[in-house]
């Protein structure tokens, strides 16, 4: 079983302290988002593989060490101010972090997520371009791996079109960003790539690849899995520990959150020494040991 810590919401960031107590505990409760009654009771004995996804990894940085299980970071940075990502800290410290994750780890198993791009006035292709240039530049020799995605219809999205204020984009657009990505990328020996993009840029020098392929997810554990068919974009089936509006970041273009007080009305029932990420264990839940 591979882990997903989380896609839900940022375990590292805001949840670090409860991740570590169930690891030590050796099994983790998660509700269904579709049936809340069913949780799934995940032991650590099942795992093979912990795929940490997250906007701040410094939290987590001094316990990598403790953690006996294969790891794979993906790290989203982008360039985007407090506008648009209100609580993501300074980007130069989440730098310093992905560079001593990858001293730990090592640059194979670190991915940057240069995700989402959506192009405003403010931050317009230019703005990107550079970004792009100085975060590759900052981090040449750290990482190997770029992974890039566009600004999806999601509801957050559409209820802070006002603040976001994006422009679509035209095939001139995605076209200009291929090129100069690609080159850029290859000009400090990084690889970029889309993952279950319409818009893949391959014909740009973008490679085709997954968020976590079948090939890496072996070399990593030895075993092979099934695709996953949540969301069939090609990668391995993972397992998500997270839930949905419980990210404190509150980044205006998010999927994961759509219902800011709920965030505040979650984290008010976040206990770290509870088995579920949010609230505890409930006398009618239905518990089913996953394996798988």
């Amino acid at each position: 079983m591979i882990l997903f810590v989380s896609g839900r919401t940022d375990i590292v960031a805001f949840y670090t302290k409860w991740f570590l107590n169930r690891y030590k505990e050796g099994y983790i409760d998660v509700r269904n988002p579709f049936n809340p009654k069913l949780v799934s009771r995940i032991k650590f004995d099942n795992v093979d593989l912990i795929l940490f996804c997250t906007k701040n990894p410094l939290p987590i940085i001094k316990y990598l060490k403790e953690i006996k299980k294969p790891i794979l970071f993906h790290i989203t940075l982008t360039p985007y101010n407090k506008d648009i990502e209100p609580n993501v800290p300074d980007k130069k410290e989440i730098i310093k972090g992905i560079k001593e994750i990858s001293n730990i780890i090592g640059t194979d198993n670190v991915y940057v997520r240069y995700d989402p791009i959506f192009i405003s006035k403010k931050y317009n292709i230019e703005y990107h371009k550079k970004a792009f240039e100085k975060m590759c530049s900052l981090l040449n020799g750290y990482i190997k791996h770029i992974i890039v995605s566009f600004l999806d219809d999601y509801k957050n999205v559409r209820k802070n079109k006002n603040e976001i204020n994006f422009i679509e984009l035209k095939d001139i657009d995605y076209e200009e960003i291929g090129k100069s990505f690609s080159s850029i990328a290859s000009k400090y020996n990084m690889t970029v790539q889309t993952c279950f993009e319409e818009n893949n840029l391959c014909q740009y020098g973008f490679i085709k690849g997954e968020c976590l392929s079948h090939e890496l997810a072996y070399t990593l554990t030895g075993k092979k899995y099934k695709n996953w068919k949540a969301r069939n974009c090609g990668c391995v089936e993972m397992v998500d520990i997270g839930m949905y509006n419980t990210c404190k970041h509150l980044c205006k273009y998010c999927y994961a959150n759509y219902d800011e007080d709920k965030v505040y009305e979650n984290n008010k029932k976040h206990n770290p020494n509870s088995s579920l990420l949010i609230g505890e264990l409930e006398p009618d839940d239905i518990i089913k040991e996953r394996i798988k």
